[in-house]
């Protein structure tokens, strides 16, 4: 049975006499079937629902009849002819929340009604909505319940069940990778790409897969609260970190093949925090760590997240989190995450909210059962709270730190290689290696779109070493312009014995 888990705790807190609970799904048809069955499974007899649109309706759940039809009546009105102990042995479900409860008058009533459930009625209110928006005078007696996301022996029976229903097959093999692919996404919107896919060509192919990827970057835009970043960087895009990429190559492994790891006795990777000098691939790390996995890229900006409204912030953390989920398995990058939580130890309401949502962010960490990894990034490690650096938050902890020698000849031979290849056999790459000393990768990258540009600009027609080093001797390198920083974070780093990107 489809949310089996949702209709068991909904029939729990009814029997517990739970006065009020929120329902926040988009799945209101899907939520009204289950809401069915956890009345009949509490002994209700009644179900009473009420909406905008549809207004006032009674239905028989032991005849399985309208007692009322659906009628145009308002809600108060409603309220004006039946008494409290009407709703005895009842489930009365309220739509349309937001706009509803706007009236004080109607959420003094459902108050009212409430505290008479808690007394002596048997009697439950659902507020079902997908939008999360409770009166204060409301909120100790709510209690919050959402919609389970459909599990991935759900989306394999509904899948075939569709199948078996256009007269169509699907190969087993696909079954399972749209089983997972489908993850997060609701039972319309997964009959919605089905019925989508199935019209273009008349059966179910790999190719589809693009179909559920678009509809999950549609998910993420009309959030607001995550971006979906284009995956255009791989790991040849890195010059040196080897250390860095061995690893994710092995987590890698792991992430495309989750199912057969979890039998084997593999837990699920929980992400990475690359920490070290500003420029130097940490960014670039984490967009190439998800094309190498072969998922989703999100990037949380903590900013986005904060709301002027009590609570609002802890709640697009919550929908952010939940949404990364529903993607996964996707790669979560959280960017100069020493930003996002600066400020935890402080004493204004601010920081508070901060301490708050770090809270909150820490448990998810911990708890988190969905394949979403994350790669966090920070400059300054030091600006971190130690609870996010304790093992059990991230498999593991990498200081990424100027490049050497060796590393900066790949740099350079990256960035030549994807600009003027042709000019890469003439160039004298170790002499540019020698005059960049103390140089980070953005340096260098910088260094090689300038020369370019110069010689462009000069008419000439190929690119010289000449030319590079000529803009070598103009630029000055992120070891002077930051020295006794960079000196004090590496320090820092050594101390707390982080495991060093480069080989």
């Amino acid at each position: 049975m489809k949310h089996e888990k949702l209709t068991e705790k909904l029939t729990q807190y009814m029997d517990a006499g739970f006065p009020i609970l929120y329902l926040n799904t988009f799945e209101e048809k899907q939520a009204l079937d289950v809401l069915k069955k956890a009345a009949k499974n509490a002994g209700r007899q009644t179900l009473m629902e009420w909406s905008l649109t549809q207004g006032y309706s009674r239905y028989s759940l032991q005849k399985g009849e309208y007692e009322v039809p659906p009628n145009r009546c308002g809600f108060m009105k409603v309220a004006d002819i039946i008494s409290f102990e009407d709703y005895d042995r009842s489930l009365l479900i309220i739509r349309d929340v937001p706009a509803l409860l706007e009236d004080a008058a109607v959420a003094a009533y459902v108050k009212e009604l409430a505290i008479r459930i808690s007394m002596d009625i048997e009697c439950n209110i659902v507020l079902l909505s997908p939008v999360l928006k409770i009166p204060r005078e409301l909120e100790n007696l709510v209690t919050i319940l959402e919609m389970d996301y459909l599990t991935e022996g759900e989306i394999r029976e509904e899948i075939q069940a569709f199948c078996q229903g256009q007269k169509t097959s699907i190969p087993q093999s696909l079954l399972d990778e749209m089983a997972v692919s489908f993850r997060g996404l609701t039972e319309s919107e997964v009959i919605s790409i089905l019925s989508l896919a199935l019209s273009e060509d008349g059966e179910l192919t790999r190719k589809d897969l693009a179909l559920i990827f678009e509809q999950k970057q549609q998910k993420v835009r009309k959030s607001g609260i995550l971006e979906m970043i284009p995956l255009k960087e791989k790991m040849e895009d890195i010059g040196g970190l080897e250390v860095l990429k061995g690893w994710l190559k092995r987590k890698a492994v792991v992430m495309k093949d989750l199912n057969r790891a979890g039998r084997y006795g593999v837990d699920a990777p929980k992400g990475v925090l690359i920490a070290g000098v500003p420029g130097c691939g940490k960014s670039l790390s984490a967009k190439a760590a998800a094309d190498l996995f072969q998922v989703p890229l999100l990037r949380m900006d903590m900013g986005r997240l904060l709301g002027k409204y009590v609570g609002e912030s802890e709640e697009n953390l919550r929908r952010a989190l939940s949404l990364a989920e529903a993607v996964s398995p996707c790669v979560l990058w959280v960017d100069e995450m020493e930003k996002a939580f600066a400020g935890i130890n402080g004493n204004s309401g601010g920081s508070e909210v901060t301490t708050r949502l770090f809270g909150n962010f820490l448990t998810w960490m911990q708890e988190k059962k969905a394949p979403v990894f994350v790669v966090a990034t920070a400059n300054d490690i030091t600006r971190l709270p130690a609870e996010l650096l304790r093992k059990g938050r991230f498999d593991e902890i990498y200081y990424v730190g100027l490049p050497k020698e060796e590393e900066r000849r790949n740099i350079f031979e990256i960035h030549i290689q994807k600009r003027r290849p042709l000019d890469l056999a003439g160039m004298d790459i170790g002499r540019l290696v020698e005059g960049t000393e103390g140089y980070s990768g953005a340096d260098i990258e910088s260094v090689v779109k300038d020369s370019i540009e110069s010689a462009f600009v000069a008419g000439k027609e190929t690119v010289s070493t000449e030319d590079i080093l000529a803009s070598i001797r103009q630029t000055h390198s992120l070891s002077e312009i930051m020295k006794e920083p960079i000196e004090q974070m590496e320090r820092i780093y050594e101390q707390n014995k982080f495991k060093n990107a480069s080989r």
